[in-house]
């Protein structure tokens, strides 16, 4: 017999480029004793990480279950972007032996959680002007990859619209803008955002600055931050001082976009590294360097949530308005 009851709780996940986060939710309630993290690496499909998570979890019988993938949603279909899953609700119906499932973007599911993360979870980065309760938010997500989503409150519940940003052109104002796309797009065939903004996208601008001094070589982005905090390596401070201006240079062109009086909320595993770094290295002056524009860009508030299940508790959320 199982230690939980059945058809009670809900199986929610929460699918990077990779790791996989699963937990039970009872209502938007995660139960901490749960929450567990898979490597992507060693599992075939999402089918494999759920059979194996609810063997783990005493052979749980979920009366409902919604994942988060790093990736495009289609008519009920998830393609992981940066792995080589899909994922269908037939699929997710008979890992998770659920009657009552769903499926959304993982941008998605951080926007369902505004509301729920505790602010003690929250790091303000720039102040802004007040804002009513049901203004527009914006979640952007930098980690394996990059991606944000707008978060809007109806009369008749909350929309979080997805989409894929993070594969449009980067923004080119000056000519090393210029130069960095260009090598970009000769190593990977197309210079997108977040082949600069994810953490594959440091190792990038590395590479890319290495090259320029005639030294070519890779560093990874751990191993960038590292040598940042070291301040042995003058490459590795200008990748992020490259890293951090482009961010704040695409996030203002996404906040006159969507206009999130509501504020701005960083999440992933690169948003919370590279967070103690911002000021430094100017986020605010490209965040907020529009032209005429420029003094507007203060009524956006800025934030980073270090809540790393954030996107399991969307999840939660999210079948609970959906199903009741």
């Amino acid at each position: 017999m199982s230690k939980h009851p059945a058809d009670t709780l809900t199986l929610v996940a929460d699918i990077g480029g990779t790791n996989t986060r699963v937990a039970l939710a009872d209502g938007v309630r995660l139960l901490p004793d749960t929450v567990r993290r898979y490597s992507n690496d060693g599992h075939d499909s999402l089918e494999t990480v759920l059979c194996r998570y609810i063997a783990e979890e005493d052979d749980v019988d979920c009366r409902a279950a919604c994942v988060a993938v790093a990736g495009p949603v289609r008519d009920g279909v998830g393609t992981m972007t940066n792995l080589d899953w899909t994922i269908d609700r037939g699929t997710l119906e008979r890992a998770a032996r659920a009657e009552r499932v769903a499926i959304l973007n993982d941008l998605q599911a951080q926007g369902h959680a505004l509301g729920l993360v505790a602010e003690a979870d929250i790091r303000q980065v720039l102040r802004g002007a007040g804002a009513p309760p049901h203004a527009t938010r914006l979640v952007v997500g930098v980690g394996t990859g990059f991606n944000a989503a707008p978060v809007v409150e109806t009369g008749t519940g909350r929309v979080v619209a997805a989409s894929e940003c993070g594969h449009a052109n980067l923004p080119i104002r000056t000519d090393r803008d210029l130069a960095l796309a260009r090598f970009v797009e000769e190593a990977h065939g197309f210079p997108a955002i977040e082949d600069v903004l994810s953490g594959r996208g440091l190792s990038h601008v590395y590479r890319f600055l290495a090259t320029e001094a005639g030294t070519p070589r890779d560093r990874d982005a751990a191993a960038i931050m590292r040598a940042l905090a070291d301040g042995d390596d003058p490459l590795a401070t200008e990748a992020v001082r490259i890293f951090v201006r482009t961010l704040g240079v695409v996030i203002g062109n996404l906040c006159l976009i969507h206009l999130p009086f509501g504020g701005v909320y960083l999440v992933g595993g690169v948003a919370r590294h590279i967070a103690p770094h911002l000021a430094r290295f100017g986020f605010e002056h490209s965040f907020r360097d529009k032209g005429r524009f420029s003094d507007f860009m203060a009524d956006f508030p800025v934030s980073v949530i270090e809540d790393d299940y954030a996107a399991l508790t969307g999840c939660a959320s999210h079948i609970c308005e959906a199903f009741g």
